[in-house]
């Protein structure tokens, strides 16, 4: 008989629902309730693959479970969709998948937002692997997986929002209007980036590129459209799930960020990371307070300056000038001012 996969991404200590926030409890009974809409419609269970990464003895898998219309992702990369048509999938409430990694079939568990979050174990060459992952009913997927060796010792972390593509945020009704409503082709490029970011890569081979954000899941697949189309270097997405979680209403954006960042840290104790953020929203501090517990683990913090126009939209600036243990800290309107500053710090 063939050995039986092995499940990853349970959480044995289920919460029972009389101790998960009011909010999350309507959270779940609406998913249900459009689950069931779904199937009575005719709509198939659908894996969201996500580009993810790992090391030599593990990988981390990234996807979501959903419900859609046809049963395959919009993900084409020539497609152009609303922002508002990334959250018409319906969620999957804690669904089984399949996942097929250097020749190994294993079980996962999505969570309550159909987010499937799992690291699995085995031997893995540095570069670039693929997965396999389906669930019951739906069509086999493929994601890539960026495998980091021990002798890669220079990473990339870089913020989306105003850093890379010009947002706008966090106002509010602008927020909405640019997730929901605008057209992926109608944003634009922050000057300059893209160019810096692939002489970065082209000078240090096999650099390890992350874009981490608080934006949704949902717009993964916008999101990895648009840094292609502007020729940003591929890199996995490390996005976070918006909605109630089981203690709180919101999810706190800069947790997920401060999360994410000691992760990395655990993960790649060897690799020094060059951050690169703005100074609109919390970068500044997250960033600092990253270099204050981690500082040998970063090589230098690159800081975008938002334009007068784009402070106001974006509420201000940070207070805080960043600084601390040592680690260069670089700040400059746009990705050529940057490069040039790394050119004379010998970064770049």
């Amino acid at each position: 008989m063939p050995e039986e996969p092995q499940r990853h991404g349970e959480n044995p200590l289920h919460l029972s629902t009389e101790m998960m926030h009011t909010a999350a409890r309507v959270e779940d009974t609406l998913h249900s309730w459009f689950a069931r809409r779904g199937l009575d419609r005719g709509y198939r269970p659908t894996v969201i693959p996500y580009d993810s990464y790992g090391g030599v003895h593990s990988v981390r898998i990234l996807a979501r479970t959903v419900l859609t219309k046809d049963g395959r992702p919009e993900t084409h990369m020539s497609k152009s969709i609303r922002g508002w048509r990334s959250f018409r999938a319906v969620p999957l409430n804690k669904e089984v998948a399949w996942v097929r990694v250097g020749g190994q079939e294993h079980v996962v568990q999505a969570d309550r937002g159909g987010v499937i979050d799992a690291e699995i174990p085995g031997e893995f060459t540095p570069g670039w692997t693929t997965a396999e992952l389906w669930c019951e009913g739906s069509e086999v997927v493929t994601a890539s997986i960026r495998i980091i060796g021990p002798e890669q010792t220079f990473g990339i972390i870089s913020d989306i929002d105003d850093t890379v593509m010009v947002t706008k945020l966090p106002r509010p009704l602008l927020a909405a209007w640019n997730t929901f409503v605008l057209d992926e082709h109608a944003r634009s490029a922050v000057a300059g980036m893209a160019v810096l970011y692939d002489r970065l890569v082209y000078l240090k081979p096999d650099t390890p590129m992350f874009y981490l954000s608080t934006g949704a899941w949902n717009v993964a697949p916008t999101l990895k459209r648009f840094l292609s189309r502007h020729l940003y270097p591929a890199g996995p997405l490390l996005l976070t799930d918006w909605g109630p979680t089981t203690d709180r209403v919101f999810r706190s954006g800069s947790e997920h960020k401060r999360s994410t960042l000691a992760r990395l840290a655990r993960e790649f104790p060897w690799v020094k990371w060059l951050l690169i953020g703005d100074d609109g929203q919390h970068d500044e501090e997250i960033y600092g307070e990253f270099v204050e517990n981690h500082p040998e683990n970063v090589v230098a913090v690159a800081i975008r300056e938002l334009s007068v126009g784009e402070a106001v939209w974006a509420g201000g600036r940070s207070k805080g000038a960043g600084r601390g243990r040592g680690v260069p800290w670089i700040y400059a309107p746009d990705g050529a001012g940057l490069a040039s500053k790394l050119m004379e710090r010998g970064i770049l």
